[in-house]
């Protein structure tokens, strides 16, 4: 039988939280409870504001870019994304979904530490906002490559390596056109594709921080799944995928564990109209996980904090859901939004929310980037600059 628990949703152990954000705990137990969101005298705010805290050597921080769905984009939920910043300074994005960037930007950081992105396939809700983060992070601080990390397929040109030389092709003139004026390297964009059969293989390695890869179950050949291990603490992100044994096996025990937790078959049914419950049960059951599997195959992974995320958070939905995950699942639970904040430390993990401007400045750029090597600036040809109008005068360019 399933224990008692207890949803802190609205007013929690002294802070608030917004009607979005919760985080399920077990009730009772002996001594303070593994997950938490900050109490006084704990060191943290109650809410995360950018750029205002250190990580420590030996701790983690995962913040949520994107946790909605390809469609309907909202202002709460962008498509998927995920960021870990180590306490070594080494920042992770683990996909760019649609509409991410705006989560990304409003965190506030130095886009120059923003140069390695680990895809776990190239659906548009998981890869829709490269584009924004390659010429966005350019503009904004980045004057070295951006590297992007994924899987191949069963074709070339269903793989990594082709979507990147193809973003290429597609921002051709963007990419021309910036020339000359903002530094030669950050319009660079470099893929690093690797095989998607491999079973835990190492995909980075640097700086104390392991990255590996396992394959995922969604739609075809080519999605995976990634674990982050650092200073003893790991990260697993299952990308979108079915329930599957690799999962089940490289994310047991961890820290914090990332799976996709979307609608019921009916659920789905209902969301988007379809009228079409055979459509609805494949899409739900046998591409993606729905939130009964979910629970299961957390209970069978049994991480510290386990965090559903891929739905948009529609009350009546959402209560369905979480009744699902309950019928399988008594562990530790995020249902993760936009913008929660997950701080991990041998000891704990503490959740909150981010606190962030509507409107903003882009990060200030370094001097480097100021000085950075430019190509020269492209030419117009005679035809554009025969419209000038005589009436407008530029002023003259400083020294």
């Amino acid at each position: 039988m399933l224990h008692h628990w207890s949803v802190l949703l609205g007013v929690g152990l002294g802070v608030i939280l917004s009607m979005a954000a919760f985080l399920l705990i077990a009730a009772g137990g002996e001594g303070p409870p593994a997950v938490t969101v900050p109490a006084p005298g704990s060191g943290l705010s109650s809410t995360y504001y950018p750029n205002s805290e250190e990580l420590a050597i030996d701790e983690i921080r995962v913040i949520s870019l994107g946790t909605g769905l390809p469609t309907p984009l909202t202002a709460k939920q962008k498509s998927a994304a995920w960021l870990v910043e180590c306490g070594n300074g080494d920042k992770f994005i683990f996909d760019i979904g649609t509409g991410s960037v705006e989560n990304l930007f409003a965190l506030e950081i130095d886009f120059l530490e923003l140069d390695k992105i680990f895809v776990s396939h190239l659906h548009t809700d998981h890869v829709g906002d490269a584009d924004a983060i390659w010429v966005g992070g350019w503009l904004s601080g980045r004057y070295t490559p951006l590297h992007i990390y994924g899987p191949n397929s069963t074709k070339p040109e269903l793989g990594t390596k082709a979507f990147v030389e193809n973003l290429k092709k597609t921002y051709a003139w963007d990419n021309v056109t910036r020339s000359g004026t903002l530094p030669l390297a950050g319009g660079e964009i470099i893929a690093h594709e690797f095989d998607y059969k491999q079973i835990n293989q190492v995909v980075y390695e640097k700086n104390g921080v392991k990255i590996t890869s396992f394959p995922a179950i969604h739609s075809y050949d080519g999605p995976v799944s990634y674990r982050l291990d650092y200073q003893g603490l790991s990260f697993v992100f299952g990308g979108d995928t079915k329930p599957n044994k690799w999962y089940i096996e490289f994310a047991k025990g961890v820290d914090l564990a990332i799976h996709e937790c979307i609608y019921t078959p009916e659920g789905m049914n209902r969301f988007y109209g379809w009228n079409n419950m055979k459509q609805a049960t494949y899409v739900a059951a046998y591409i993606h996980t729905p939130p009964s599997a979910f629970g299961k195959v957390m209970s069978e992974v049994k991480p510290r904090l386990a965090v559903a995320y891929h739905a948009l958070l529609i009350p009546e939905l959402l209560q369905e859901s979480i009744e699902k995950i309950r019928s399988t699942y008594d562990g530790p639970l995020s249902v993760a939004s936009d913008l929660y904040v997950y701080n991990i430390t041998k000891d704990k993990i503490t959740m909150r929310e981010a606190a962030v401007a509507d409107i903003l400045y882009p990060p200030r750029p370094s001097k480097e980037y100021g000085t950075a090597k430019r190509s020269e600036p492209i030419n117009m040809s005679d035809f554009p600059n025969s419209g000038a109008w005589k009436e407008y005068k530029p002023p003259p360019l400083p020294e």
